[in-house]
């Protein structure tokens, strides 16, 4: 009962539940639009198959477009019920983090999760529903043991629009430099292990 109190009085989400919740939330939305649209919400994500040569650069566009304009609706919305509140969930680096570390970090963590990815891609969806909960649990798990160091976000759409409709103009460069770095870094270790794209990667890569 006493850690009942506890969990329900604080008003807060806890360290575990945080991101659990992330990764689950990842993996029903592949499972629920990877035949869509390929199940493309993160930008460095789809810069990552446009690098591995399964998805087109007017299409990398498209979905940018699409994935920014999307996280900025979602900013708004919550600055309109929350205000200034929004800034607590901007990403941002742990308390004496410095940027340099927190970018270096992202790079890190974005690099296991596109790796995680392109891995389990399969033709049924951009990630494969069957590779879901591997992708799921990739992004839970760098949360939490990266959390404190960067906020782990490695979505540069998840985390620059709240950071710049809250001001915080300064943190832009490390969720945009460190995810994209690390897209980057996974195709290069991928094409190093597995070579070429093939013909399920390319229809992996657009859904159905």
């Amino acid at each position: 009962m006493g850690v009942d109190i506890l969990y329900y009085s604080t008003h807060q989400v806890d360290y575990v539940s945080r991101w659990l919740t992330r990764g689950f939330v990842t993996a029903v939305v592949i499972y629920a639009f990877s035949e869509i649209s390929g199940a493309h919400v993160d930008p460095a994500v789809t810069f990552g198959f446009t690098l591995r040569r399964v998805f087109s650069v007017p299409m990398l566009a498209g979905y940018w477009a699409a994935q920014f304009a999307g996280s900025f609706c979602a900013a708004a919305l919550l600055m309109t019920v929350f205000g200034g509140a929004i800034a607590l969930g901007a990403s941002h680096p742990g308390p004496n983090v410095p940027q340099l570390e927190a970018a270096l970090a992202e790079v890190v963590l974005t690099a296991i999760v596109m790796l995680t990815i392109l891995t389990t891609a399969t033709e049924k969806a951009v990630v494969g529903k069957e590779a879901a909960l591997a992708v799921g649990f990739a992004v839970a798990t760098c949360g939490f043991f990266a959390g404190p160091i960067s906020g782990a976000s490695m979505n540069p759409a998840r985390s620059i629009a709240p950071q710049i409709l809250s001001g915080e103009f300064g943190l832009v460069w490390i969720y945009a430099v460190g995810p994209l770095a690390g897209a980057a870094l996974a195709v290069a270790v991928h094409w190093l292990l597995c070579g070429a794209p093939n013909v399920e990667e390319r229809q992996a890569a657009k859904g159905r």
